[in-house]
C-alpha cells in the first residue's frame, strides 16, 4: 500500500555529517557506464588472477568477470592475516543458554584450516557438494568457509526443517558428506538434528560421511559413517591453501520454495557474488571498523549467507551471532543482547518487529540501546507503523531504518537507501543501488532489466525451469522478481509482496504446492488448498482448505492431527494457522483448483468471476464453513 502523505524522515544531522557515502557520484558513475562501475568494485577485491572481461551476456545466462581467479574464503580470512584486522574479534557467540565464546580473525582463520584438511581427509574435493545442518554456532560459519576454501559446494539446509525437507534437498544436490550436531537448543528445548538426519539418510545413498558437532553434550547414535567434529579438529593441520577457483565456478546451492513442489536450488557463483555482497555491506551498513554488527538471520537462509559469512566476513566487521529465540528466557533478550555487547547495527525481519510491538515497549525500554546507530529490514516489506515503532522505540529516533529488498535469486541487497543520502519514507525501501536497473511493468510487477553481478545462475539441475520461472514472463533479458510493487510521485518503490503462488510467512518463502502435497500424504485427506491470509506478526498466513475421504468426520482432533503432519513433513515454519474442512474445492471445468476465489473468501473481499467454476454452489459451502469457524 502507498501512503498518500507518507513523512519523510532523514537520518540525524550527526549520522549525515559521518556517513561513508556524501553524494551521489557511485550513481552517476554507474549511469555513465555500468559494466566500467562493476568493474571498479571487483577491484577491492583480491584476485589471483584479472578478469579478461566484465561481462558476457547471452541472456538469461551470464559471466561476469570471466576468468578471473579468486577464492570466497580468501577474501573473507586469508587477505586480513597481514593487516590489524588479524586480531580483530570475526565472531562473537552467545547460545541459547547463556554460553559465550568468540573468535578473532586469526583463529577463525585457523579453525577453517583445520576443517578444510579435515574435509579433504574424507576425499571432499573441488565440484563436490557438502549439505550442512546444523544450528546458529560458528561452526555453522567455519563449515561454510571450509566449503569455499577447498573449493566444495556447499548447501546449507535450515535446522527447522524436517527429515524429509533434508533428505529431498541431499539428493537433488547429490552431497557427499553432511555436517550436522548432536541437537541444538530452541526456547528451553533440545532441537534433535542428529535424529532428524539419521532419518532423512535413509533415503540418501550420496552421503558417505558424516560429521557431527557436539552442541548438546547429550547421547544420540553414531554409525559407521559418523564422526565427531571436534575429534577429527584436534588431529588437523592449520595449514591449507585455498583452491583456485573460476569467477564462474559454483560457490552454493541454496534451496527455496517453488509453485510446483519441488524446492529450487539457486545456484551462486563466485566473482560476482563476492562482489555483490561485499559491495553492498559496505554501501547499505555505512559500516564502521568500531562496528558490531547483528544481523539475527540464520545461516540457512540466503540473508545469513550473505550477511552474515561472506558480506560481513570480507569486510572485515566484527558480528554478534546468537543461536536462540528472542523471547527465552524473557521477551528482553535481544535487547539485553544489544546492550550486553554494544551492538551497533541491528539486521532483522518485520516479522520480528511486528511481534515486539506486539509485546510492547516495556522491554526495550528496561534495556540501555544507546549503542545502536542503523536500524535494518529484511525478508518482506515492512508496513510503515512497524517501520515507525522500529524507528521510535529501538532507534530512539537517532538511528536510520534501512529496508532493504532483495530474494535468494538476487543474492545481494537490490534496493534500500543510502544512509545519511537517501531521504526516507517509512514502508518503503526507496531506489534501486547504484549499478542496479528495475522496473515496474504491466501495472504491478517488478523486474530486473539487466545482469547483475550477484545473479543467480541458474537451478541446479533444470536449466528449463530457470529460464521458464525467471525470464519468460517478459523476455529472456528481463527477470521477473515474481514480486509487485508500485512507484509514488517521488519514484520511491512500494514493495506489495508475492504475485505468484509461493507464501511467505515471516520473510520465509514456502510453495502452496509443497503444503498441499503434504497434507493430501494424510491418510484422511483426499485433496486440499492452500493460501495465504494477511497476518499481523507473520505478514502472511497459511490457510488450508480440506476436503476428506469418504466417512472421515471433521473436528478438533483431525485438525490438529493435520498441523502437526506438516510439520512432520516440512518443518514448524509451514504449520496452517486454520485448517477449513470444506465438501469440494472450487475448480474449473478443466480442473484446476480457482485459490484466487479461496483469498476473495478468506480475506472478505467481493468473490471475483466464478462463471468458470464446474459447481459454482461450492462458493456457498466454503463462505459457510469459513465463517462457521471464524465463530
Amino acid at each position: 500500500m502507498i501512503l498518500t502523505e507518507s513523512p519523510v524522515v532523514m537520518a540525524s544531522e550527526t549520522f549525515r555529517k559521518n556517513a561513508n557515502l556524501q553524494s551521489n557520484a557511485l550513481f552517476e558513475e554507474a549511469a555513465r557506464d555500468r559494466e566500467a562501475f562493476w568493474e571498479a568494485q571487483a577491484k577491492c577485491l583480491d584476485w589471483f588472477t584479472p578478469w579478461e572481461s566484465v561481462l558476457e551476456w547471452n541472456p538469461p545466462f551470464a559471466k561476469w568477470f570471466a576468468h578471473g581467479k579468486l577464492n570466497a574464503c580468501y577474501n573473507c580470512l586469508d587477505r586480513h592475516m597481514n593487516t590489524a584486522v588479524a586480531q580483530k574479534t570475526a565472531l562473537i557467540w552467545e547460545g541459547e543458554r547463556g554460553e559465550e565464546r568468540s573468535l578473532s580473525y586469526e583463529e577463525l582463520f585457523l579453525e577453517v584450516c583445520k576443517f578444510s584438511n579435515v574435509l579433504k581427509s574424507f576425499g571432499i574435493q573441488k565440484g563436490d557438494k557438502v549439505a550442512i545442518y546444523l544450528p546458529m554456532i560458528p561452526e555453522a560459519v567455519v563449515a561454510m568457509l571450509s566449503c569455499a576454501r577447498i573449493g566444495a559446494v556447499h548447501t546449507v539446509v535450515f535446522g527447522g526443517f524436517s527429515a524429509d525437507s533434508l533428505k529431498d534437498r541431499i539428493i537433488d544436490a547429490d552431497a557427499k558428506l553432511l555436517i550436522t550436531a548432536d541437537g541444538g537448543f530452541r526456547k528451553g528445548k533440545v532441537i534433535p538434528l542428529k535424529e532428524t538426519a539419521d532419518n532423512a539418510l535413509e533415503g540418501c545413498p550420496s552421503i558417505q560421511n558424516v560429521v557431527v558437532v557436539r552442541r548438546t553434550h547429550l547421547p544420540v547414535p553414531m554409525h559407521s559413517r559418523d564422526h565427531w567434529y571436534d575429534q577429527l579438529m584436534n588431529t588437523a593441520s592449520e595449514k591449507c591453501a585455498p583452491e583456485v577457483m573460476d569467477a564462474e565456478d559454483e560457490l552454493y546451492i541454496l534451496y527455496t520454495s517453488g509453485t510446483t513442489g519441488k524446492p529450487k536450488g539457486i545456484v551462486h557463483t563466485t566473482g560476482g557474488y563476492m562482489v555483490g555482497v561485499t559491495m553492498t555491506t559496505r554501501w547499505v551498513f555505512d559500516i564502521k571498523p568500531s562496528d558490531i554488527y547483528w544481523c539475527t538471520a540464520d545461516v540457512g537462509w540466503v540473508t545469513g549467507h550473505s550477511y552474515v559469512v561472506y558480506g560481513p566476513l570480507s569486510n572485515g566487521m566484527t558480528q554478534l551471532l546468537y543461536e536462540g529465540a528472542p523471547d527465552f528466557p524473557e521477551r528482553n533478550r535481544f535487547w539485553k543482547l544489544i546492550e550486553k555487547y554494544g551492538v551497533t547495527i541491528l539486521y532483522t525481519a518485520p516479522t520480528a518487529i511486528r511481534t515486539f510491538m506486539k509485546w510492547g515497549e516495556e522491554w526495550p525500554n528496561s534495556c540501555d540501546l544507546s549503542s545502536l546507530r542503523l536500524l535494518g529490514s529484511v525478508g518482506e516489506p515492512i508496513n510503515p507503523e512497524a517501520w515507525m515503532w522500529y524507528y521510535q522505540h529501538i532507534g530512539r529516533e537517532n538511528c536510520p531504518v534501512i529496508d532493504t529488498w532483495w530474494q535468494t535469486e538476487t543474492g545481494s541487497i537490490m534496493i534500500a537507501p543510502l544512509p545519511g543520502l537517501t531521504p526516507l519514507k517509512p514502508g518503503s525501501a526507496t531506489y534501486p543501488l547504484p549499478g542496479i536497473e528495475m522496473s515496474i511493468v504491466d501495472g504491478g510487477y517488478l523486474v530486473i532489466n539487466s545482469p547483475w553481478p550477484s545473479m543467480l545462475r541458474g537451478i541446479h539441475g533444470d536449466p528449463q525451469r530457470f529460464r521458464d520461472t525467471y525470464w519468460k514472463k517478459f523476455g529472456e533479458g528481463i527477470y521477473f522478481t515474481g514480486d509487485g510493487a508500485k512507484r509514488d510521485a517521488d519514484g520511491y518503490f512500494w514493495l506489495a509482496g508475492r504475485v505468484d503462488d509461493v507464501i511467505n510467512v515471516s520473510g520465509h518463502r514456502l510453495g502452496t504446492m509443497e503444503i498441499e502435497s503434504a497434507l493430501v500424504d494424510y491418510q484422511a485427506v483426499a485433496e486440499a488448498a492452500v493460501i495465504a491470509i494477511s497476518h499481523p506478526i507473520t505478514g502472511q498466513a497459511i490457510v488450508a482448505f480440506v476436503t476428506l475421504k469418504e466417512k472421515i468426520q471433521p473436528g478438533p482432533e483431525l485438525e490438529q492431527q493435520l498441523k502437526a503432519h506438516v510439520v512432520k513433513k516440512i518443518g514448524a515454519i509451514a504449520r496452517p494457522e486454520r485448517i477449513i474442512f470444506i465438501c469440494d474445492l472450487p475448480k474449473t471445468r478443466s480442473g484446476k483448483i480457482m485459490r484466487r476465489l479461496l483469498r476473495d473468501i478468506a480475506e472478505g473481499r467481493v468473490v471475483g468471476d466464478t462463471t468458470t467454476l464446474s459447481d459454482p454452489s461450492v462458493i456457498a459451502d466454503v463462505k459457510h464453513r469459513f465463517g462457521e469457524d471464524d465463530r
